[in-house]
């Protein structure tokens, strides 16, 4: 007779290793309760994924300043209204995505699912029409939306978004597409840009109209949400990701058909610039984008591999009529935004080497309590004169510091214990040789930091790379 095999138990607690853990050491997590863990969609970035994000916001940066944008800090709340405004009330964020809720004077605040619309407030707010136009700016941050946990998306998320106000010219719309293709070939993605133009208010009725008519002849296979889309906002038909939907959209009229002779002008033009600089792109003729706000150009960057599209890495376009919505003076605009998340998933899916965190190049060990209060005093002066210095200072075992300066990877390591003290001295030790040499206290910076700057002209940049994909079904 077979014995019955017990199903595995999920067990309680966790066995992980941390930073403080011993070699061969491990601690015990609990599992905490509901209230006390991260709220569904809201997620910890742990220093191990660090990297990935510094090597990110590094690259965002270094182009954005390197085309002119200046920075800028957007508010995470805004009001409920500018987002009705200017995102569109017959849109999938805010009738169903938006995390609104009223204060205590009873006004009703947002937080903001993305930054086009603060950036067009901030423009008019602060009087930037009355900057040399166009004016530049970049912004990095959260966005709040939601939506179900899912591969790249998250209800907290982040995005660099760049936006140009206060020129309409066809170059603006390309300059923005050639540096979000330069930014992902700084970055090692290979992608493909997807570009179409949704004309302006003088030439997308005629379009409504005719896809409008198609999707009426197709009722019975659209969605719910599409057959109420078709008489509110029949556009967002395109933008649907029901399988049903999908598939009418290829046999759907293409808007490129009902241009204006001003839009197709701007469109034509735009594509020339790309065209002279080289920079490959696909005309794509159902995209839309999920804003209202949207004129002329659209565009998103899709991974190489993603022939479909199923997850936007980027995305930006043309929002001309924007500013004059909300109340401002009519200001031209184009604008462009990159999920922080799904691009560095695509980073790791691809093992792109990212550079590791800088280890430290010396750390201190001491033994005894005058040894630990000259030690803090030496780490001090080694941080303000440039080197990156470790140390464990509430440790007592002189091995068990030399240990851990083996685990971080410090070439160097400095030692202060009882006879150093008397003698007003402290050891030098090459971690990689294992040779040590005395020198005197009042002397040791200066021997540091020669012996630093030798070790940084021959040492070899460290990178790291993840091969296994993160599931795309993340439990929080």
């Amino acid at each position: 007779m077979k014995e019955k095999k017990d199903k595995a138990k999920k067990p309680a607690a966790v066995q992980k290793r941390d930073a403080a853990t011993p070699p061969g050491g491990m601690v015990e997590v609990p599992k905490l309760p509901k209230g006390v863990q991260s709220v569904r969609g809201f997620r910890d970035i742990l220093p191990e994924d660090q990297v990935y994000w510094r090597f990110l916001k590094n690259a965002c940066v270094h182009i954005a300043e390197g085309y002119g944008f200046a920075y800028v800090d957007l508010p995470t709340v805004e009001p409920t209204a500018l987002f009705e405004r200017a995102v569109g009330k017959v849109t999938d964020i805010v009738e169903k995505e938006m995390f609104t809720f009223s204060d205590m004077g009873g006004d009703s605040l947002t937080l903001r699912p993305e930054s086009t619309a603060s950036m067009a407030r901030a423009y008019m707010q602060h009087g930037m029409v009355n900057l040399p136009q166009p004016v530049k700016l970049y912004t990095l941050g959260s966005m709040f939306r939601y939506q179900r946990p899912q591969y790249g998306r998250q209800r907290e998320f982040h995005q660099w978004a760049c936006e140009v106000m206060g020129d309409g010219h066809s170059v603006i719309d390309a300059t923005l597409i050639v540096m979000v293709s330069n930014l992902f070939a700084d970055l090692g993605l290979p992608i493909t840009v997807q570009i179409n133009s949704i004309g302006d208010k003088d030439c997308r009725n005629g379009y409504r109209k005719a896809l409008t008519d198609y999707y009426r002849k197709h009722r019975k296979a659209l969605c719910e949400d599409c057959d109420r889309r078709l008489a509110k906002n029949p556009l967002r038909l395109l933008d649907c990701k029901v399988d049903g939907c999908r598939a009418l959209r290829s046999d759907a009229p293409q808007f490129v058909d009902y241009l204006c002779a001003a839009c197709k002008e701007h469109f034509m033009g735009m594509l020339e610039y790309l065209d002279d600089l080289d920079v490959p792109y696909v005309l794509n003729p159902h995209l839309v984008r999920g804003f209202d706000y949207y004129t002329r150009t659209v565009f998103e960057v899709w991974s190489a591999e993603d022939a479909e599209g199923g997850t936007a890495l980027a995305g930006g376009g043309r929002y001309d009529s924007l500013l004059g919505e909300l109340g401002g003076r009519p200001t031209p605009a184009a604008g462009l935004a990159i999920g922080m998340e799904v691009t560095i998933l695509k980073l790791k899916e691809r093992n792109v080497p990212v550079p590791a965190t800088p280890k430290p190049e010396v750390f201190i060990a001491q033994l005894g309590e005058p040894a630990r209060k000259k030690a803090l005093g030496l780490y001090e002066e080694l941080r303000k004169s440039g080197v990156h210095v470790a140390a464990s200072f509430s440790k007592d075992s002189l091995k068990g510091q030399m240990e851990l300066a083996a685990r971080l990877g410090s070439p160097y390591a400095i030692i202060i214990g009882q006879k150093e003290i008397v003698d007003h001295t402290v050891i030098l030790r090459d971690m990689d040789a294992g040779i040590q040499e005395t020198f005197d206290f009042k002397k040791i910076i200066p021997v540091v930091q020669k012996k630093v700057d030798e070790y940084r002209s021959i040492a070899v940049p460290v990178f790291v790379t993840k091969t296994e994909p993160e599931s795309e079904h993340p439990e929080n």
